[in-house]
């Protein structure tokens, strides 16, 4: 079995581990540590461990920029 756990700090961590959380498959886990998304990852083969933690940094990433746009947004309504 492969593993992987990736921890990535956020202003708004519970909101990002909400938005990637859907997509998550049987294989892994998404929790919240403090200001930190933490997300386990298991695999049988190296091959699909480098393709779900590859997807799910496009999901977080993707999460963490609609967090930004929404705070900026509501940030500057009056």
């Amino acid at each position: 079995m492969r593993r992987a756990t990736i921890r990535t700090e956020f202003d708004r961590p519970a909101l990002v581990a909400a938005a990637v959380r859907p997509d998550n498959t049987s294989e892994m886990t998404t929790r919240v540590e403090g200001d930190a998304v933490v997300t386990h990852i298991e695999r049988e083969t190296t091959g699909g461990l480098r393709s779900s933690v590859d997807d799910y940094v496009v999901n977080v990433d993707v999460a963490r920029q609609v967090a930004q746009a929404a705070d900026q947004f509501t940030n500057t309504q009056p």
